[in-house]
């Protein structure tokens, strides 16, 4: 410790030291050096030289996966007739990771906290997310519901260590994820099977992400245990969602999931999502649990009520929720794809429905980016059909994995309205159909400042929508003239009240009282 401080003393002083129960970190100018402390744990082993050498080398090349501009060189402490040096010939001493250092204020709970994520950042993310899971190795020795019952024995050892739990809440709470476990047993093993068990980071919190360079950038993976990282891509995923959701955003926490579903098909797994969230919670409360330990009351306090946060995300999450169908229509402009991403958090289990828009799903059966203009052709009556039946097609898989979803499209031929509402009879699902009633006049110039925007639709577009009219509507009307929030403030009531208008009458939104507040 004391020779590194004087290597890194000679680039810049003063020197920073950050300390965790496994590793020093020496902050020196715009470099990290990072020492394993000589510790033994019942998960991990860095009691000799060479063992924390060998640990250095593994976090190099894991972490190069996501964050090769971060992570530098390893290198070895050696004696040396003078004394320590750094890569020397002599006998090894110890190693250290060399690192560029970032500004602490760019990890994302940082940016969490205070609301310095938006909706780009987000959707980078997932695009990264899904990159690097798409990349990684797989395997079929890991994960399954063997690596989830392994995981649920060490939380349940680790949960009745901490204050948080009686002897009789954790017997309730190990039972009930038994109960979740066997109910998912067979689809963790078919994921398993499928290569959907990958070498992934392991520890994906928001912690350990960074904005680098303008790019969400995980880092700091498990390089320690490969059974704890070699986990379902789901899995390492739910960490992020539940931070998102635990830090008060969920809409943030739906649309990482959406956009990672965008470009990472992994439908057949939503039904394990909750459940495995419920696992990520609990790690996390007991972590921090453990964290209090020692500690003078007024520092464990914020700790433990953090703890007990997370715990109480658990019960809910392994209670599950029935899945429901909510179709949003209306002519172009009249912000079907905002409702739906603002409605969707607030939709079954956290981190909420899946959003299905037509606009998307037609970019991607062509192959270009959501912001990628299509030609006319691309809207041939044909065309569109084939984007209707895909739509449909993805809900009903959705839905048959037990997740709840709102699909938005214009819906302005009665045909396609019957059709989607067919779904959730097939499914057996209970359904919602909302129409967003708004004058042309507001609608033009909406359309008129899109930039890249998922949807093409210009005025021509919408006069022609307009002219042919969408005949009886018989889904629930809104006025959507007014602000965003009022609007899903306004829907989010009538469908907790689980009342509807008649068809063709538009609602009045200032006159719906109790609206719901995210």
């Amino acid at each position: 410790m004391a020779f590194l401080m004087r290597h890194a003393a000679g680039r810049v002083a003063p020197v920073q030291v950050m300390r965790t129960h496994i590793s020093l970190v020496l902050l020196a100018g715009d470099r990290a050096f990072k020492l394993k402390r000589a510790v033994r744990f019942p998960y991990l082993d860095f009691s000799t030289p060479a063992l924390r050498l060998g640990a250095c080398e593994a976090e190099l090349v894991l972490n190069r996966r996501t964050a090769p501009d971060l992570y530098l060189a390893v290198h070895r402490v050696t004696q040396e007739p003078k004394g320590l040096a750094l890569d020397g010939s002599g006998p090894l001493v110890d190693a250290v990771l060399e690192m560029r250092r970032f500004d602490q204020e760019c990890l994302f709970d940082r940016m969490a906290q205070r609301g310095a994520l938006d909706a780009e950042l987000v959707t980078a993310l997932a695009h990264v997310l899904a990159g690097f899971h798409a990349g990684a190795a797989t395997s079929r020795r890991h994960g399954g519901a063997d690596g989830i019952a392994a995981v649920l024995a060490s939380n349940d050892r680790s949960l009745r260590a901490t204050p948080l739990v009686s002897p009789a809440a954790a017997d309730d709470l190990a039972r009930a994820f038994d109960q979740a476990l066997a109910r998912h047993a067979a689809l963790l093993d078919a994921r398993r099977a499928a290569g959907k068990v990958r070498r992934s980071h392991g520890d994906l919190t928001l912690r350990n992400i960074c904005l680098w360079n303008g790019v969400p950038t995980p880092f700091d993976c498990i390089e320690f245990d490969d059974a704890l990282a070699t986990i379902d891509v789901l899995y390492d995923l739910v960490f992020p969602l539940m931070d998102l959701c635990r830090q008060g955003q969920p809409g943030f926490a739906n649309l990482l999931l959406n956009r990672y579903l965008d470009e990472q098909d992994e439908t057949d797994g939503l039904a394990v999502l909750p459940f495995l969230m419920a696992i990520r919670a609990a790690i996390r409360a007991h972590v921090t649990a453990a964290q209090a330990v020692g500690l003078p009351d007024a520092q464990a306090r914020p700790l433990l009520q953090d703890a007990r946060a997370y715990l109480g995300m658990v019960p809910p999450l392994l209670a599950g929720s029935a899945p429901v169908l909510i179709a949003v229509g209306g002519f172009s402009g009249s912000g079907k794809s905002t409702l739906a991403a603002r409605v969707a958090p607030h939709v079954g289990l956290p981190p909420g429905a899946r959003v299905l828009g037509s606009d998307r799903t037609r970019k991607h059966m062509h192959g270009v980016p959501p912001g990628t203009p299509l030609p006319s052709q691309s809207y041939r009556p044909e065309v569109s059909v084939a984007v209707y039946a895909a739509l449909r097609q993805q809900a009903a898989a959705t839905l048959r994995a037990g997740w709840s979803v709102v699909v938005d499209a214009v819906f302005d031929r009665p045909a396609e309205r019957a059709a989607v509402e067919d779904v959730a009879t097939a499914m057996r699902v209970p359904f919602t159909g909302i129409w967003l009633d708004t004058p042309p006049e507001i609608l033009l110039p909406r359309i008129a400042g899109r930039s890249n925007d998922p949807s093409d639709a210009d005025a021509a577009v919408l006069h022609q929508q307009v002219a042919k009219g969408a005949g009886a509507v018989g889904w629930t009307w809104f006025d959507a003239g007014g602000p965003a929030d009022d609007l899903r403030d306004a829907v989010l009531s009538r469908l907790e009240s689980g009342t509807a208008e008649p068809s063709g009458v538009p609602s009045s939104i200032a006159s719906i009282k109790g609206a719901h507040h995210a």
